[in-house]
C-alpha cells in the first residue's frame, strides 16, 4: 500500500503500460478527498480526442491490477476521463506542450487588481510563466503564484 504522496506516482506507473496499449496518454493522476469519499481520478488524452469507449476500455484493463497492486489504503471511487477542452495544465510537459498556444490563468494574489489573465503561452522554465496578455504586454509569473492555469479555447 502506497504512503503518503506516493500514491499519485505508484498509480501512474501501474497504469501508464494498460493506456499506452490502448494508443492513450495519461495526462494526469489526482488522489483527493471530496467530503467524506475519495477519488481516483485519471485523466486520458490521445490524438484526435478521447472518447466515451476510450475511458471505459482503460477502466476495464486497469481495475484488476489495481485491485492486485491494492496501492490504495482506504475505500475509493476509480473515475477515468479527458482533461476537457479547458484542460488544467500542471506539469512541465503540460506547458511545453502549449508554447504557443492560448492560456487563461487565476492567480493567488491579484496583480494591479487583477486575478484572471487571458494570452498566449510563450514561455516555460523553471516554473516561470511568461504569457503576451490578450492587450499584447507580457506578463511573467512562477506557476505556484497560479491557483489554476488552463488551456483556453482548445481546439481539436
Amino acid at each position: 500500500m502506497a504512503k503518503g504522496g506516493n500514491t499519485v506516482k505508484i498509480v501512474r506507473d501501474l497504469v501508464e503500460p494498460f493506456a499506452q496499449e490502448l494508443g492513450l496518454d495519461i495526462w494526469d493522476v489526482r488522489f483527493l478527498k471530496e467530503g467524506a469519499d475519495w477519488y481516483l481520478r485519471i485523466f486520458i488524452d490521445k490524438d484526435g480526442g478521447v472518447s466515451i469507449d476510450d475511458c471505459v476500455d482503460l477502466t476495464h484493463a486497469i481495475n484488476g491490477p489495481l485491485d492486485e497492486a491494492d496501492p490504495i489504503e482506504q475505500a475509493y471511487f476509480l473515475e477515468v476521463s479527458s482533461p476537457g477542452l479547458e484542460r488544467d495544465l500542471v506539469k512541465d510537459e503540460h506547458f511545453e506542450a502549449y508554447l504557443g498556444e492560448r492560456i487563461k490563468v487565476k492567480l493567488i494574489r491579484p496583480v494591479d487588481g487583477k486575478r484572471e489573465f487571458f494570452g498566449v503561452l510563450e514561455s516555460y522554465a523553471d516554473g516561470n510563466i511568461t504569457m503576451k496578455l490578450d492587450d499584447e504586454s507580457g506578463f511573467t509569473f512562477v506557476k505556484k503564484e497560479a491557483s489554476w492555469i488552463k488551456a483556453d479555447d482548445f481546439e481539436m
